[in-house]
């Protein structure tokens, strides 16, 4: 293997200059750059890379625990987050945890002997109670909406605010029996609850009842149950010209049953729901959806991981950033 030196003799410098040039130090004449990087190239030096990151205490690679790879939400975020590590220079391992609180934990805890600089977890089995497991002693931005004012940094999206205006978006439609697609509703903090109290507060300033035969709620956010749960409210006679569904993958699956049942979309409901996932541009008909802006939420989360690796001193107070949101009006709410 060709060592440094060997470069060094190559080129006719010392083997501190080629350091230099390899770390791109400015101090270097360009006529000696060129010479070295020529004599790289001829004898075909490869920099070992595992072996400066160590020596720096960093490896350039950050760790992203997310609860299923294959689901179009967390695909659009996964993705934009490895854009964003990219332009910080860092690249990303991807973990799944299956939204088990022991899996969290185990991306929490492992991550440092998994060599990651710093990680990104996706919280959905971890809960409030929890949060003083986060004080770990390596980086770490949470993401989701299950703990909120704990020891390290946080981005979510605006999950009330923004199911009042998609709801919103449905009355002024001139929707009056608005249902909701959701998850089961408990006494805690997740995607759910959220979304269906700011469906709630929607319906409250709308001064709409609050029907509760119109809160459906799901086993599962699927489009298999969201499906066959639109196919039985259809079937059981249940009145309603609007639809507002937690996440877009429930809203896919509602558009199939309201198909399967003869009801026309918008015609006789109107359906909107809620990520912005690539699909629900391509739906038949195309799917109004709120747009929580994954780009802004993976440069955030990726900005505040990168202040954090190699910081040295006090810890720097703790950030909680809320994404901002649009609505993305198409044929399905039309």
């Amino acid at each position: 293997m060709t060592t440094i030196q060997d470069v060094a003799k190559a080129a006719g410098v010392s083997a501190m200059t080629v350091s230099n040039v390899i770390n791109d130090r400015p101090h270097v004449r360009p006529a000696t750059r060129e010479r070295v990087l020529e004599a790289m190239a001829r004898l075909d030096y490869r920099v070992n890379v595992a072996a400066r990151n160590l020596r720096k205490g960093r490896t350039g690679t950050i760790g992203l625990a997310v609860p299923e790879v294959n689901s179009a939400y967390y695909g659009r975020l996964a993705a934009a987050l490895v854009a964003a590590a990219a332009r910080h220079g860092l690249r990303v391992g991807i973990e799944q945890t299956g939204a088990r609180r022991e899996d969290e934990l185990a991306a929490l805890t492992l991550s440092r002997n998994r060599l990651y600089d710093g990680l990104i977890l996706a919280t959905v089995g971890m809960g409030p109670a929890d949060a003083g497991l986060l004080r770990v002693d390596h980086p770490v931005v949470i993401l989701g909406e299950r703990i909120f004012g704990g020891p390290v940094d946080h981005v979510a999206m605006p999950n009330v605010e923004a199911s009042a205006a998609a709801t919103r978006h449905l009355v002024v439609r001139g929707c009056r029996r608005v249902a909701v697609l959701c998850g089961e509703l408990r006494d805690e903090v997740d995607v759910s609850s959220l979304r269906h109290s700011g469906y709630r507060q929607a319906l409250q300033a709308a001064g709409l009842a609050a029907d509760p035969a119109l809160v459906q709620c799901l086993p599962s956010l699927t489009m298999d149950a969201a499906a066959r749960r639109v196919r039985a409210m259809v079937a059981d006679g249940l009145d309603f010209d609007g639809l507002f569904c937690v996440t877009d993958t429930v809203a896919t699956g509602a558009l199939r049953g309201l198909a399967d049942a003869g009801v026309r979309v918008p015609g006789q409901v109107r359906v909107i729901g809620f990520d912005n996932v690539d699909t629900s541009a391509f739906l038949v008909p195309s799917l109004s959806t709120v747009d929580p802006d994954h780009d802004l939420m993976a440069e955030r989360a990726i900005a505040l991981l990168a202040a954090r690796i190699g910081r040295t001193g006090p810890p720097a107070d703790q950030v909680e950033f809320v994404s901002g949101y649009s609505l993305v009006i198409r044929e399905s709410t039309a």
